[in-house]
Parts: structure tokens; C-alpha cells; sequence
């Protein structure tokens, strides 16, 4: 028994014995960059094994407007937003025999990311895919509170199923105040409303107001800044307490806060 305690003993002991005995060698990397700097930098900015620039930096000073993909000139590529590497392994794409027959093609080359291929699909124009432009003219705007879903589909960067979102959710919404508000549409993200916002204007005038002290449990469980509960709670206070005077009446529902209450204020009429 002794002698089957000393050997657990030394099993137990011998990871700890050993790491205190061996000390990893730390490689330091340091001086390599250093000198992968100085070579590069000798190089002219390019790659040590290779002779086009590097960069990932993205052009700033876009101009989005209908193209054809297929031997589209790199400066106009550029133009378009996307960066050196991009360009680079869309042409060696097409000068192995590569060709666009489709604007989702664009999405399956090697480097263009869901964001560059959002920003420029509306603007893809293949004439063997029989694809003609519908879209607004630069200068032309829409008005936000009033285009049906098939009006919507003219702006740049909206298709058919952003449209029908769009007009979904400004109903059950009452119409927007803002046009920023367009980021609660589900899809609609940052990126996607720089590129629309300038093709919108807005009437906030022609919005609908909830007229809270007559609206039914049904109806006011659409409106998308409320909750079942929250509206729930608004009937059952006016059933107990009668008609809402103002937004501070309201304020009396535990869970209303300051936020809510400000945010669904301007789309609600106290008669």
C-alpha cells in the first residue's frame, strides 16, 4: 500500500515538476516585421512577392451608377467603392476566361463582401440577363408617406421585398417622422439606409394618430413601439380611470417609462 501511494504520488506531481523544470522558449517576432518593413518599404509599398499594392482602403469618394460587371475599366470599379485587391481578383477572373451572367455572380467572387454587393446589385445592369433599369433618375426623389410598394422599388438599393417591408411596417407604424426611423425595418441596416436616405423626402404631416382613449386592444397591439403587455396595460387604465387627458396620464403606467412615452407620444390624440 505504501509503495502504490508513493507511485500516485509521483503521477500526480509530475505535470507540475515539469513545467517548473522546462521554460518555453518565447519566439519573438519583432525584428522580423521590422525587416519585412524595411524590404517592403524598399519595394515601393508592394508586396515582396508580387507587384501590386496591398491596400484594403476603400475609396471615399463614390459614384454608384448603372453598370455592366463584365470588363468594366478598374478605375470605374473604384468609383464604385471597391478597393485595389478587388479589382485585382475580379480581372484575374475574367482574364481566365470569367464572365457575369448574372448580378449575383458578383457576390460569389472571392472578396466582395455582402455590404459591396448590397450597395451596387441595384445598379447591375447585364443586357443578356434582359434586366432594364427602372430606377429613379439622379436628382429624382420619392416621398416616403405616400409611395405605394411598386413606387418604393425605383429607389436605388430597394428591391421588391425591401418595398413591401417598407409599406408593412409605415402601416401598422401610422407613416414615418423621420426618415431614420427606416432602420426599424427589419434588413434595413446603416449601410443600406446611407444609400437610400438621399433618394426619400418625407411629409411627416400625413401621419395617422392612434386616438388612444377609443382605439380597441386589437388595434393598438400593432403599433410596433408597444409591447401586448404595455398595451394591455394602457386599456385596462382607462377602463379603470377614464379618458387620457395628455401624455402625463399615461405617465402613471409603471410600465410606460420616459422613453416610451416620448417615443409613441407624437402618434397619439387625446379627444
Amino acid at each position: 500500500m505504501v509503495v502504490l501511494v508513493l507511485v500516485i504520488g509521483i503521477v500526480l506531481t509530475a505535470p507540475y515538476v515539469y513545467r517548473y523544470i522546462r521554460q518555453d522558449t518565447t519566439i519573438d517576432f519583432k525584428d522580423f516585421d521590422k525587416d519585412v518593413a524595411l524590404l517592403k518599404q524598399a519595394n515601393g509599398g508592394k508586396d515582396i512577392e508580387g507587384d501590386e499594392p496591398t491596400s484594403d482602403t476603400k475609396p471615399t469618394n463614390l459614384k454608384l451608377f448603372v453598370f455592366n460587371p463584365n470588363n468594366l475599366p478598374a478605375r470605374q470599379w473604384l468609383q464604385l467603392g471597391f478597393n485595389d485587391k478587388q479589382i485585382a481578383i475580379i480581372k484575374n477572373y475574367e482574364s481566365k476566361g470569367g464572365h457575369f451572367y448574372r448580378r449575383q455572380d458578383l457576390k460569389k467572387i472571392y472578396g466582395v463582401t455582402d455590404t459591396d454587393y448590397r450597395r451596387v446589385e441595384p445598379y447591375i445592369n447585364i443586357p443578356d440577363e434582359g434586366f432594364t433599369s427602372n430606377k429613379l433618375p439622379a436628382g429624382e426623389t420619392i416621398e416616403l408617406n405616400s409611395a405605394d410598394s411598386a413606387k418604393l422599388t425605383k429607389v436605388h438599393g430597394i428591391g421588391p421585398a425591401f418595398a413591401q417591408r417598407i409599406a408593412e411596417y409605415r402601416k401598422r407604424l401610422g407613416g414615418f417622422l423621420n426618415k431614420e426611423q427606416l432602420k426599424e425595418v427589419y434588413g434595413i441596416d446603416s449601410d443600406r439606409y446611407h444609400d437610400i436616405q438621399n433618394q426619400l423626402t418625407l411629409n411627416p404631416s400625413s401621419v395617422t394618430k392612434i386616438d388612444v382613449n377609443h382605439v380597441d386592444f386589437e388595434s393598438l397591439r400593432k403599433f410596433p413601439y408597444l409591447t401586448n403587455k404595455q398595451t394591455n396595460a394602457i386599456i385596462q387604465y382607462r377602463t379603470q380611470h377614464g379618458n387620457y387627458r395628455s401624455i402625463m396620464d399615461m405617465g402613471q403606467i409603471a410600465i410606460l417609462d420616459e422613453v416610451i412615452l416620448r417615443k409613441i407620444e407624437p402618434y397619439l390624440s387625446f379627444k
